[in-house]
C-alpha cells in the first residue's frame, strides 16, 4: 500500500518534564498521521473512527529540534475495520524513535459498522511485509 508522511518540529512547548518529547503530545500526532492516512486510502475522512491504539513504543528519546516523520500505511483491511502502522523518525537521520499500529473502523450516519472497500496490494518491501505480519499477530490476540 501507499505509504503517507506527515512531518511535525518538537518545540519547547511539545516537552515532558525530562525535556523530551511528551508521550501525549507524540500520541496526538501519532493517531493523526494515521488518521491521514486512513482518510486518503478511503476518500473521505466521514465515518472513520479509532477504535484502538495498539502499543505505540519508543525506541528511544526525540529532543527539542528533532522533525519528525511519521511514516504511515495500511496493513490489515476487515470489511469495516482496517488497521494503520505508524513508524516516527528523525527526520535528518532516518533513526526511529516511535512505533506502533492503530486499528479504525468505518461507520455509518447512525454508528453502524460500514464496509470500506479497501483492498490490500502485495507488499512493497520487507519493512511492509513485517507490518503485515505484526497486524495479524495483534489481530489473533484479541
Amino acid at each position: 500500500m501507499k505509504q503517507y508522511e506527515t512531518t511535525h518540529l518538537v518545540a519547547q512547548a511539545d516537552l515532558n518534564h525530562h525535556g523530551t518529547l511528551f508521550a501525549a503530545r507524540a500520541a496526538g500526532w501519532f493517531v493523526e498521521a494515521a488518521f491521514v492516512a486512513a482518510g486518503c486510502v478511503c476518500g473521505t475522512t466521514e465515518g472513520i473512527v479509532c477504535r484502538n491504539l495498539h502499543g505505540m513504543s519508543f525506541q528511544k528519546p526525540v529532543q527539542k529540534g528533532t522533525m519528525l516523520r511519521f511514516l504511515t500505511r495500511i496493513v490489515y483491511a476487515g470489511k469495516s475495520s482496517f488497521m494503520v502502522a505508524v513508524t516516527a523518525v528523525d527526520a535528518l537521520t532516518g533513526q526511529a524513535h516511535i512505533e506502533g499500529m492503530i486499528t479504525f473502523v468505518t461507520v455509518d450516519a447512525q454508528g453502524g459498522k460500514r464496509a470500506h472497500g479497501i483492498v490490500l496490494d502485495e507488499a512493497e518491501d520487507e519493512t511492509e511485509s513485517r507490518q503485515r505480519e505484526d497486524a495479524e499477530r495483534i489481530r489473533a490476540q484479541r
